[in-house]
């Protein structure tokens, strides 16, 4: 009995177990249907915030500044050659490489002593035809005397002639002596004739004399000159350049000394293109003579110099585009001729234009603005001028919008966005001159924004700056898983910003920057 008793007991316990197990497999397999049948619950996600720098528009009329790079030039160069052959005797002190002289200033001479001669040589047969022209003078004065009185002898001849013929007509006189008398003023006629060859002869003496005289003048014209040619003076004053000579050197005539150079009447030679061209002619057709400034980069510091365009070139020129225009330095300001500059020529105003940062105008010709409820618009506006790190453009309806200042992938129109203010950029700028190396800020290298424009959400730099807050772990551990899931941030900007998490204090800038960026 008693083992009839366990056994049945033993069964009731089986029984019962088994059913419990069925149950429970019951309530598990219903379970998991249950589970299958419903929809996943998913929490609301929520839309992604970015942070952005704006700038209001305003329309304004401005005038746009043309850059170009030119070459200075002086006006006025003069090369500096030798008139006459021979060696060099003497050389002035400042006869040299950037020497400066004055005008008529004697720089050189050559040896003077064979022009020294020939001109004492000419100088003699001055004196030769001064003799004659005076000799000749003497014999036209006799040959005029002798003249008159051999006039006044044939007036006698005649008169005897005309008493005689009175005196044969009276029967006083013979037919011989009427004859010897008219004979005796043929002769005297003759005597005339003869002496005014004389005087005809004595006439071209004093002219082949005076001619004589005007040779030697031109001779000795000719020596002073020459002997004046041996001396090299300066035509105006300026600046010595390109001196290859030395005291004692033979030259030849004509060589080359060395130039000079007028370093007050310099102009800037630039080329540009023919649409910036045609933007600076006038009514008339012709180049405009606007403003320029010319800048001359040294070490850092830029030296300006204010001039006005003078004319452009003729012909384009072989091989060349544009325009070549020039300009006259009116101040030179440590300008050299030779020296490379940056020319800013100032172009006529342009109305009702906007003045935006470059990185605000995208590659599809529009600016994106924050309209309502903080979300982007796009805008398509007119380029009209690019200024630096500026843009000119024009648009009906872009007075007082708010756009934004710098574009990146992430934002497009639709994108909600919020507003930086003031405060904040001058805080990241603080941040990211604190984050550039000492050596370059040293060398002014250092990138600021521009009236606090040019910061955009995206570029998070600066963590280190700004107010200080302490944040729970929780927080903390979120930020960081942020950070190590984010591919497209740099090696070290990871290395950086965690650096940053470690420490028990972090930028509030910083946190609330990475948690737009999370959506949180």
């Amino acid at each position: 009995m008693k083992f009839l008793r366990q056994s049945l007991t033993g069964l009731f316990l089986l029984a019962v177990t088994l059913g419990l197990l069925a149950v429970a497999g019951q309530t598990m397999i219903g379970a998991v249907q249950k589970a299958q049948s419903q929809e996943r619950f998913r929490p609301p996600a929520r839309e992604r915030v970015f942070a952005v720098n704006v700038v209001t528009a305003e329309a304004e009329t401005i005038a746009p500044i043309l850059t170009a790079f030119g070459e200075v030039s002086s006006t006025r160069t003069l090369e500096i050659r030798a008139a006459s052959g021979g060696r060099l005797v003497y050389l002035s002190p400042e006869f040299q490489d950037g020497g400066s002289v004055t005008a008529g200033q004697l720089l050189a001479r050559v040896d003077q002593l064979d022009a020294q001669a020939q001109l004492a040589r000419v100088k003699a047969d001055i004196l030769d035809a001064e003799a004659e022209v005076r000799d000749a003078n003497r014999a036209l004065g006799l040959a005029t005397d002798e003249l008159d009185a051999a006039k006044e002898q044939a007036t006698l001849r005649d008169r005897a002639l005309t008493r005689q013929n009175d005196l044969r007509e009276r029967g006083v006189v013979t037919e011989a002596a009427v004859e010897s008398a008219e004979l005796t003023a043929s002769t005297a006629r003759a005597a005339v004739l003869g002496k005014r060859q004389s005087l005809a002869n004595a006439a071209a003496r004093v002219d082949q004399a005076q001619t004589r005289m005007a040779r030697q003048n031109i001779t000795l014209a000719d020596a002073e000159r020459a002997l004046a040619d041996t001396e090299v003076t300066a035509g105006f004053s300026g600046s010595l350049s390109a001196v290859n000579v030395v005291e004692g050197r033979l030259v030849s005539t004509n060589e080359k000394l060395g130039e000079l150079i007028d370093p007050d009447s310099l102009e800037v030679s630039f080329r540009i293109s023919t649409a910036q061209y045609a933007r600076l002619l006038g009514a008339d057709g012709n180049i405009r003579r606007a403003p320029v400034d010319v800048k001359l980069d040294v070490g850092g510091v830029e030296l300006v110099s204010k001039g006005r365009i003078d004319r452009d070139s003729a012909a384009v020129g072989e091989g060349q585009t544009g325009r070549l225009v020039y300009a006259f330095v009116e101040t030179a300001i440590g300008l050299k001729p030779g020296d490379f500059v940056t020319v800013n020529v100032q172009e006529p105003p342009v109305e009702n234009v906007t003045r935006l940062p470059a990185s605000a105008y995208g590659s599809d010709g529009a600016v994106l603005s924050v309209g309502e409820e903080g979300r982007l618009a796009s805008v398509s506006v007119e380029l009209v001028r690019r200024q630096g790190d500026d843009v000119l453009v024009k648009s009906e309806g872009l007075e007082g919008q708010q756009i934004v200042a710098e574009r990146t992938p992430l934002l497009g129109a639709g994108i909600g966005v919020r507003v930086l203010e003031q405060s904040e950029v001058e805080e990241i700028a603080a941040s990211a001159e604190r984050q550039q190396p000492t050596a370059e800020a040293s060398q002014g290298q250092v990138d600021r924004p521009r009236n606090g424009q040019g910061l955009a959400q995206g570029q998070g730099r600066g963590q280190d700056g700004g107010e200080m807050i302490e944040i729970s772990d929780e927080r903390r551990q979120k930020l960081i898983d942020a950070i190590n899931s984010n591919s497209s941030m740099p090696a070290t900007a990871k290395e950086r910003m965690l650096g940053m998490l470690a420490e028990p204090l972090v930028p509030k800038a910083a946190v609330e920057r990475l948690e737009s960026r999370m959506g949180n």
